[in-house]
């Protein structure tokens, strides 16, 4: 769409924290308008509002999931936004499918199986295909990685192994909300874990075909809370005297954002941001060993802690010519006490951790000394840069008309990392058979789970 036109019209579906990156993207470019926003609770709504009134956008409608099929045609939307819990995105990706509008959606694309065949069949039957937002493609670090392997830097890639460590401040955030039951986020494995699978696709340009894993809770929930002695207790951090000098406590009441959209959204839909990570129904695992063989005859050997001293990750690649190593230390440490100075309320991803590392990645060639990979500039804000650059690969550059000719390159090279469906189910596959797995104690081909 060209400067000046009518912009396009689109609908924000879920009103969280992680929505507000796509609310002010979108109010921020003049080709786009917020013209909806979906969600259960008016409180949030009435928060997205105010962003969008900073931004100096009109008002936008506000919808309930129940109008949100009827609305699309009538109230002519031609873009989708899904960042709603990670259970229900089918339940506005198909429709929005159908209704031909363009879909970008949070990952994971869906939770399980049937509702990935779901979407698959609805891209298949309409012709319309879905964007998924893996952000971490985006991150220059990553994709210098990709550059290094696509070019034969170490030659085939024979295995890989992957290792993700979340600190006790952020792995522990997905124990204090909806995150913690499996039947709205699948578990780690699909909702944390699918940005890692995809990565190793995407690097290795392979699909995986088997997965073996172990995966149990074994830090959080109240049985491992009271081994150790850390459980204190209280149903949830807020007014809770039990809560006040915890180290696992999250007071919302803190932070403007999360008081906003959390807090003072409580009376709508009852929803507690801030529960006991070592409370009872918690039905996710915390610590997660897999093995996975793809199509190219590589494996890859991953393990994921949500409960580590310290935040960031190891992967090391081996191939016939050498060896390729990264490690992104996001935090050495983190202070006892949780608070968070983000603007949009969020624990992780906005904004730098205390504390903070940088990236290294490594080249061992056979035969040659190791050396040092030169890396662009990093800034663990945004998640290494991932998710401006993400957006401007979706919805276009804030302002086309300044763009350089350095960006418009860049933009026209992250065009080929954009996530579609298929990317989204062959990341979702990986976690989905890692789920089986830890049920059954055997491998899974992923061939019997969901066919992409």
């Amino acid at each position: 769409m060209t400067v000046g036109s009518t912009p396009s019209r689109a609908v924000v579906v879920g009103t969280g924290s992680r929505a507000q990156m796509f609310t002010e993207a979108l109010a921020r470019r003049p080709r786009l308008r917020v013209a909806a926003l979906c969600d259960p609770n008016p409180v949030r709504i009435a928060h997205h509002q105010r962003l969008l009134k900073e931004a100096g956008e009109p008002e936008a409608a506000a919808w309930s999931p129940e109008e949100f099929e009827r609305r699309l045609r009538a109230d002519d939307i031609q873009e989708v936004v899904v960042t709603c819990v990670d259970a229900l995105h089918d339940a506005y990706i198909v429709p929005a499918l159908r209704a031909g509008c363009r879909v970008v959606t949070e990952k994971p694309m869906t939770t399980d199986a049937a509702k990935c065949r779901r979407i698959l069949e609805t891209v298949r039957e309409t012709g319309n295909h879905l964007a998924v937002a893996f952000n971490y493609r985006f991150n220059p670090v990553h994709e210098e990685v990709h550059r290094q392997l696509s070019g034969g830097a170490i030659g085939e890639v024979l295995s890989v192994h992957f290792e993700w460590l979340l600190d006790t401040r952020h792995g522990a955030d997905y124990f204090r909300r909806w995150h913690r039951e499996k039947e709205h986020s699948g578990g780690l494995m699909v909702h944390k874990s699918s940005h890692h699978f995809d990565l190793v696709n995407w690097w290795l340009g392979a699909r995986p075909e088997e997965v073996f894993g172990y995966g149990r809770l074994g830090f959080y929930g109240r049985a491992a809370g009271e081994r150790s002695g850390y459980r204190r207790e209280y149903e949830r951090a807020h007014g809770a005297a039990a809560a006040k000098d915890d180290p696992f406590a999250l007071e919302l009441a803190e932070n403007d954002a999360m008081r906003s959209l959390y807090l003072d959204a409580e009376g709508a839909d009852g929803y507690h941001r801030d529960r006991n990570v070592f409370g009872d129904d918690i039905t996710i695992e915390d610590d997660m060993a897999l093995l996975v063989r793809y199509d190219t005859g590589a494996t890859m050997t991953y393990h994921l802690t949500a409960y580590s001293p310290w935040e960031g990750y190891r992967v090391m690649f081996n191939g016939t010519r050498g060896r390729l190593e990264l490690e992104v230390e996001e935090s050495a440490w983190q202070p006892p006490l949780l608070g968070t100075a983000s603007g949009r309320g969020t624990i992780h991803g906005d904004r730098a951790l205390a504390n903070a590392g940088g990236p290294r990645l490594g080249l061992r060639p056979l035969w040659e000394p190791p050396r040092e990979v030169e890396l662009p500039a990093f800034d663990h804000a945004g998640h290494g840069g991932g998710d401006e650059r993400m957006l401007d690969a979706l919805y276009g550059p804030v302002d086309p008309a300044a763009a350089t000719e350095a960006a418009a390159v860049d933009a026209s090279d992250a065009s080929r990392r954009r996530a579609t469906e298929e990317d989204g189910a062959l990341a979702l596959v990986t976690g989905l058979a890692a789920n089986q797995s830890f049920v059954s104690g055997r491998p899974v081909a992923t061939a019997d789970v969901v066919t992409p």
